[in-house]
């Protein structure tokens, strides 16, 4: 079994979502965490906090420079991670598909070097 990375990518900016429609999406998140669990294919996943709480170390020279923010600035940013074992891309991009309907948010689906 290969592992695979799903992504899940918010919009940047925009007001929490009415609180029905997230209790929704968080039924059908968590819906397929379980069946991913109960199928063995689950290895980790979880939410991430807002980019303004990420804190970046960047190299200048010997010295590393900390920085308070995201790296970069975009319409979107990462909200969220899951990592999967799938036989094979296509059922690694069938898990990611669910979550793109449950969530309504973009997904990417990428396997780990030396997996594929």
């Amino acid at each position: 079994m290969k592992q695979y990375l799903i992504s899940m990518y918010q919009p940047a900016g925009e007001e929490m979502p009415d609180p029905e429609f997230l209790a929704e999406v968080m039924r059908k998140v968590d819906a397929i965490g379980r069946e991913l669990k109960e199928s063995g294919s689950w290895v980790f996943g979880n939410g991430l906090h807002a980019p303004e709480t990420a804190t970046v170390l960047r190299p200048q020279g010997d010295e590393v420079l900390v920085t308070d923010g995201p790296y970069v600035e975009g319409k979107e940013y990462l909200g969220g991670v899951t990592i999967i074992t799938a036989p094979d891309l296509d059922a690694a991009l069938e898990w990611g598909r669910r979550y793109a309907l449950a969530t309504t948010l973009p997904i990417e689906v990428r396997p780990f070097q030396g997996e594929v």
